[in-house]
């Protein structure tokens, strides 16, 4: 990628930050959810009733998963866990989604790597959740063997807890095993936000991350983004545009807060990027 293209890039990603700082979520920020006590089955115990989720030997490699290997861009992984764990403790969030503009930016592959980035943490219980229903792929990814679907829990078929596995005591993923008929329609559903109420005040997750679709080749990320606090966008350096990033900036700060902008497949950032150049 040339020094050019680079340094537009950098440009759009701080005018992202700029927008955030001076509140560019607008009309569309995320509102306070009153959600119900929780009974006394919350906490360990309907944690500890998910199924272990225990990875095939060499899935991590295969998957990329380079906060869990110590891979060279693992710390950057790491850095990107403090800096949304920061911003969402401020702010008071819960929710954050994870998109990108078009179909092979690495979206899914920064959201898993930020979910067991955060399972090392103890002290923090950390959902994720596969909501891009047209083309999921944590099932290759990560080698599952169940047919879970987020898609039927969003639309009330099946509860949260027959379609998550547990990695820890403290981590809990719900992927998609195949498209949803009616991806737009599921994520647009009405009943979306009392389902994922009902998640928060059962499992009383510190953080929830939803990997979304990108939001230039559907609609099925935009009704669906203000059920979340907040958005982070993945770009890629070598094919995301300018305008493709400032495109989807506007459609982010209308919906919910955008809290930044990760540029993947970076291959030729300097040293003051950190450890590692992948991310």
């Amino acid at each position: 990628m040339t020094g050019e293209r680079m340094e537009r890039l950098q440009a759009a990603i701080a005018r992202a930050r700029e927008a955030r700082i001076n509140g560019g979520a607008g009309a569309g920020e995320a509102a306070v959810r009153a959600l119900p006590v929780a009974d006394a089955m919350a906490g360990a115990d309907v944690w500890s009733a998910l199924p272990q989720y225990q990875p095939e030997r060499g899935v991590f490699e295969a998957a990329r998963l380079v906060s869990m290997t110590g891979g060279r861009d693992g710390p950057a992984f790491d850095v990107v866990r403090t800096k949304v764990l920061h911003q969402m403790k401020t702010n008071g969030w819960k929710r954050i989604a994870i998109t990108s503009p078009t179909a092979g930016c690495g979206k899914s592959t920064v959201s898993l790597n930020l979910g067991f980035s955060l399972s090392r943490q103890k002290d923090r219980r950390t959902i994720l959740c596969e909501a891009d229903l047209r083309r999921p792929s944590w099932t290759k990814m990560l080698r599952l063997k169940e047919r879970h679907s987020f898609a039927r829990v969003l639309t009330g078929e099946q509860p949260f807890s027959a379609n998550a596995l547990r990695y820890g005591q403290n981590f809990a993923l719900s992927s998609t095993f195949e498209a949803a008929r009616n991806p737009a329609e599921t994520l647009h559903g009405g009943v979306v936000p009392e389902i994922l109420a009902e998640i928060e005040a059962e499992y009383q997750p510190d953080i929830m991350i939803f990997d979304l679709p990108p939001l230039l080749v559907t609609d099925d990320a935009l009704a669906f983004l203000v059920n979340v606090d907040c958005a982070l966008l993945v770009a890629a350096a070598e094919t995301s545009t300018v305008g493709q990033i400032d495109n989807c900036e506007r459609e982010i700060a209308s919906r919910t807060n955008m809290m930044g902008v990760v540029l993947n497949k970076c291959r030729y950032a300097g040293a003051e990027y950190g450890y590692g150049y992948g991310y």
